[in-house]
């Protein structure tokens, strides 16, 4: 026997032989984090904006765009939060970088989607820092229920230290 609760806004599903849970916690039970990997100038960036736009058409929430500069502004859907990381120039290491994320995060409940163009131009973030960023990315999104979408500009045979089964690796031309 299920009964919904009277508040529409917070629907709980009471059963006699669950404990209760959020419809957020029903509706998707798994997030991940997708991997866009190439080398400089094979379409990263443009993969990137056509799936955020594509995301926005489908959206029932919030999709954040994280890029270096303010360069793509206008490529994006206008309804696309565009965070600029040079105008957040004292976040210098991944774990402030992960701290900002967690800041985003909690600043808007409704984001669905985050988008992190170039990763490795953002905040002084290391190849060798890639292995726990990445793994940090993948618990936040199993936590939060975010998706993430990462771009690294970089050869795949050059990341050492990834198990990328924990991760979707996108084609560059879809």
């Amino acid at each position: 026997m299920s009964l919904p609760m009277k508040n529409p806004s917070c629907i709980m599903i009471v059963s006699d032989t669950t404990k209760a849970q959020s419809l957020s916690d029903v509706k998707e039970a798994v997030k991940m984090v997708s991997l866009l990997i190439g080398r400089k100038g094979q379409g990263k960036t443009k993969r990137m904006v056509d799936l955020a736009n594509d995301s926005m058409e489908k959206a029932h929430g919030s999709i954040v765009f994280i890029n270096k500069n303010q360069r793509l502004m206008h490529d994006l859907t206008y309804r696309i939060r565009v965070v600029c990381m040079d105008e957040f120039e004292d976040i210098t290491n991944s774990d402030e970088y992960i701290g900002f994320i967690y800041g985003i995060i909690s600043s808007d409940h409704d984001i669905e989607k985050i988008f992190i163009d170039s990763i490795l131009k953002h905040a002084d973030v290391q190849m060798s820092d890639l292995p726990e960023f990445l793994g940090r990315l993948h618990q936040i999104s199993e936590r939060f229920k975010k998706d993430f979408i990462v771009s690294i500009s970089a050869d795949p045979n050059e990341l050492f230290g990834i198990d990328f089964t924990d991760f979707d690796i996108l084609k560059l031309n879809e």
